[in-house]
């Protein structure tokens, strides 16, 4: 019984105090409990406030936005996209000036086809603001508190309008090459010297690069230049040309410039026609076979062919010209009537003159006729100047 007795008194004071502690620590985790709940519950209403309020202005740009230096804040996407239309319109009537030497050609931005990419940009002004998170963009709405963002606007340039406007002024500044030739008097009355000279021409492919450059560099003006273009055949080219002048019947063998023979012969008789103009050697025959040429009409009674041989009227050598009427440079049977208006239209010459010529002219020389037989000039005249 004394045993049991000590032992009461000792044991339960103990109890109490475990049961105390533990009561307080409940109290305590209960109230953070409490508390960290009453503040996850306002903090979650203000994130559900917040992203509903969101939610709801998703259609609009944040404030302070600007897109290209054109502020978009608070806008729609239809309002955002004519905002910076009208600035991207003054952009693109923007002038572009081309100089070539002392020339100039301008033309517009737009008209080149340089374009704006609107609807990405647009796209970019409401992406910009989303890394700022749900609340953090609803406090800029609240407070309409600038983001201060600026999205970039990029150009680009389509279509063939700067391949257009430079074909145009290639054309306008291109000069073809002159070659170094004998032409005609507009009246046919002589030759003229023509001398050669340079063309120029610009390269279209290499312009456009540059006009392009300049476009993605932002500059209104470009200088492009020309290159010469050679001509194919120059003064010291220039080969051989025969010149038949029906004034003094004569004919004149041309290197290049200058005259390396003369010949006299005879040309065509009043009635008949040595024709002005410039013609080809297409053809021409040692010991030509003659065919007659109007065997109906003036050839009427002559044999239809005459083989070579001293009778043969077109003598030792033939040179077969485009021009009209069967023309022929050739020899003759009738040695007296070189220098004189004798024959049906071709030109004759002495035998020995023909057969001198021959070797000196090859098949493609131009055969320039030029002059006029003197209006009151009769069968076998002469001309005035070898009368004198």
């Amino acid at each position: 019984m004394g045993i049991i007795g000590l032992h009461h008194p000792v044991d339960l004071p103990m109890a109490r105090g475990r049961h105390t502690r533990r009561r307080r620590t409940g109290t305590i985790a209960l109230i953070v409990a409490i508390a960290v709940g009453v503040v996850l519950l306002l903090f979650g209403g203000v994130a559900y406030a917040a992203f509903r309020y969101e939610r709801g202005h998703a259609d609009l740009i944040l404030p302070g936005v600007r897109i290209a230096g054109v502020d978009v804040g608070g806008m729609t996407r239809a309002d955002a996209t004519q905002a910076v239309r009208a600035a991207v319109g003054t952009q693109l009537e923007k002038q572009v000036t081309v100089t070539i030497g002392h020339d100039h050609w301008t033309t517009t931005l737009g008209a080149l086809g340089r374009r704006a990419a609107i609807s990405d940009a647009v796209d970019g002004a409401f992406a910009a603001a989303h890394d700022l998170g749900t609340l953090s963009r609803a406090w800029h709405r609240l407070r309409d508190a600038s983001v201060g963002i600026d999205v970039a606007l990029d150009y680009r340039t389509t279509g063939q309008g700067i391949d257009d406007w430079v074909a145009q002024i290639a054309e306008h500044v291109a000069v073809a090459p002159q070659d170094a030739a004998i032409g005609i008097a507009a009246d046919a009355s002589d030759i003229v010297m023509v001398h050669a000279r340079p063309g120029q021409k610009l390269g279209q492919a290499t312009a456009a690069a540059a006009i392009r450059r300049a476009l993605n560099d932002d500059r209104s003006n470009v200088r492009l230049q020309v290159h010469d273009v050679q001509p194919k055949v120059t003064d010291a080219s220039l080969g051989r040309t025969i010149v038949v002048r029906l004034d003094r019947n004569r004919l004149d063998l041309y290197q290049g410039f200058r005259v390396i023979r003369s010949f006299d012969v005879a040309t065509a008789k009043p009635g008949f026609t040595t024709p002005n103009g410039d013609w080809t050697i297409y053809d021409k025959q040692v010991d030509p076979t003659w065919h007659n040429p109007a065997p109906d009409g003036w050839g009427a009674g002559e044999p239809l062919v005459v083989g070579p041989g001293p009778g043969n009227p077109m003598g030792p050598r033939a040179f077969y010209l485009t021009a009209p009427g069967l023309i022929r440079i050739h020899g003759t049977s009738d040695d007296a009537s070189i220098g004189r208006y004798a024959s049906h239209g071709c030109i004759r010459m002495h035998n020995t003159d023909v057969v001198a010529l021959y070797p000196l002219v090859p098949v493609g020389t131009h055969v320039l006729v030029v002059g006029h037989r003197p209006a009151g000039a009769s069968y076998w005249d002469t001309p005035p100047a070898q009368d004198t």
